[in-house]
């Protein structure tokens, strides 16, 4: 076309229309890229998200079928609108990528938890204290699978009954399964006066001398303590078997005396044995000075006496003369005699259900009895110290021994 030429108004249409349809592809291609990428960039999203619910979806634990089941069916909403919610978020999460648990959107998951969280606190509160009970006490369970004996309130055991109890230390356990049937102060040391023949018997009899051999009575065998007297003079003469009877039964202070000085190592090899026997029955509050017990620092507690009842127990001499209402001794020969009895008011009266027994007094100490009382069959110590009566020791043996007679079959 010539320059300066004029167009004519029937040739502008057409060139018109083909500017207009190459810039409509133009647009139709940019429009086509960016469409392109925006897609992929979505695909990539997609797939890093199903990537990462792969790689977590092993941890949530396997249920059953119809365990999910009965879960979606417990779970399901029961009114229009809570589906509508479940619908809406089911649809919101599908278009994201993420996988859609309904639990989650049915149920309120933080006060779930705090509901399931309470719960479980208050069964530990429940739980405790008896797991601690039995962890602190492994007894506790053995206990109470099998209880065993107790005094009972019907038999007249009651707390006003035992207040009635005059001594000062009480004990009293049942030997065949070890258990305590009562107890009062019974670890307050105190000292036990003649209670303490008991260990110069059982220590003469574990020396092993002949028990038919005679002894003198000496000088050395008078009671420097208490300055008592005794019926049994200074020259008299007797038999180990006779010492030891009227030791035990009638409480003879000289008789113990001479007994203790005659032994390996003289009277003190004698009261350390008597210490050492003490520390191999677990006696741990228990100290001798003596044979005799008429000082006051031979000193106990009612529990460690239990453990020398039940040690001298399993000697059958100390059983027999402990518990034999009277004895005749001729300590110089000839028509010399001399008549003991028990010192017991009990076993005088013929109480025949005491196996062994031995008393005790010193005004430091009281009155003081230790006693196996075999009760239908079982075997029962009995401890009683620092009765201030005369006969107080032996009215608490027998309001015990009513308890007993009675509580236990």
């Amino acid at each position: 076309m010539p320059y300066g030429r004029r167009i004519s108004s029937s040739a502008f249409p057409s060139h018109c229309f083909l500017a207009c349809l190459r810039y409509g592809v133009l647009f139709a291609l940019l429009w086509l890229t960016i469409g392109w990428s925006f897609g992929a960039a979505s695909d990539a999203t997609r797939h890093s998200a199903a990537r990462m619910n792969r790689q977590v979806a092993p941890s949530v634990p396997h249920r059953s079928k119809a365990k999910a089941r009965s879960s979606g069916k417990a779970q399901k909403p029961s009114t229009g609108k809570g589906r509508r919610r479940i619908a809406r978020k089911r649809k919101q999460a599908t278009r994201a990528g993420q996988p859609v648990h309904i639990g989650k959107l049915t149920a309120k998951p933080r006060r779930q938890a705090a509901r399931n969280t309470k719960g479980i606190r208050h069964a530990k509160r429940a739980v405790a204290p008896a797991a601690r009970h039995s962890a602190r006490h492994p007894s506790a369970s053995r206990a109470s699978a099998q209880a065993g004996p107790k005094l009972l309130a019907r038999c007249g055991y009651t707390p006003r009954s035992r207040a009635l109890l005059r001594a000062r230390a009480v004990y009293v356990v049942d030997e065949r399964t070890h258990t305590v049937l009562t107890e009062k102060q019974a670890d307050q040391v105190m000292p036990i006066a003649s209670v303490s023949k008991l260990m110069t018997a059982v220590v003469s009899l574990d020396a092993k001398h002949a028990l038919s051999k005679p002894l003198n009575v000496t000088v050395q065998d008078q009671d420097f303590d208490k300055f008592t007297g005794s019926r049994l003079r200074v020259g008299s003469k007797l038999s180990r078997h006779d010492m030891l009877h009227i030791a035990l039964m009638s409480s003879e202070n000289r008789a113990a005396a001479a007994l203790s000085r005659d032994y390996a190592g003289g009277r003190p090899g004698f009261v350390a044995a008597m210490n050492a026997k003490a520390r191999a029955l677990g006696m741990w509050h228990t100290s001798f000075v003596n044979g005799t017990g008429l000082s006051p620092q031979n000193v106990s507690t009612a529990r460690d006496l239990s453990r020398l009842v039940e040690a001298a127990s399993r000697y059958p001499l100390i059983r027999a003369y402990s518990t034999d209402r009277a004895q005749i001794v001729f300590p110089g020969g000839g028509r010399t005699q001399l008549s003991y009895h028990n010192s017991n008011a009990l076993v005088r009266g013929g109480d025949s259900s005491i196996v062994l027994q031995k008393t005790g007094f010193i005004n430091e100490a009281g009155h003081c009895v230790v006693v196996r009382m075999m009760v239908h069959g079982r075997p029962v110590d009995i401890v009683v110290l620092g009765a201030p009566g005369a006969h107080d020791h032996i009215a608490d043996v027998i309001r015990i021994g009513h308890w007993l007679r009675c509580s236990l079959h």
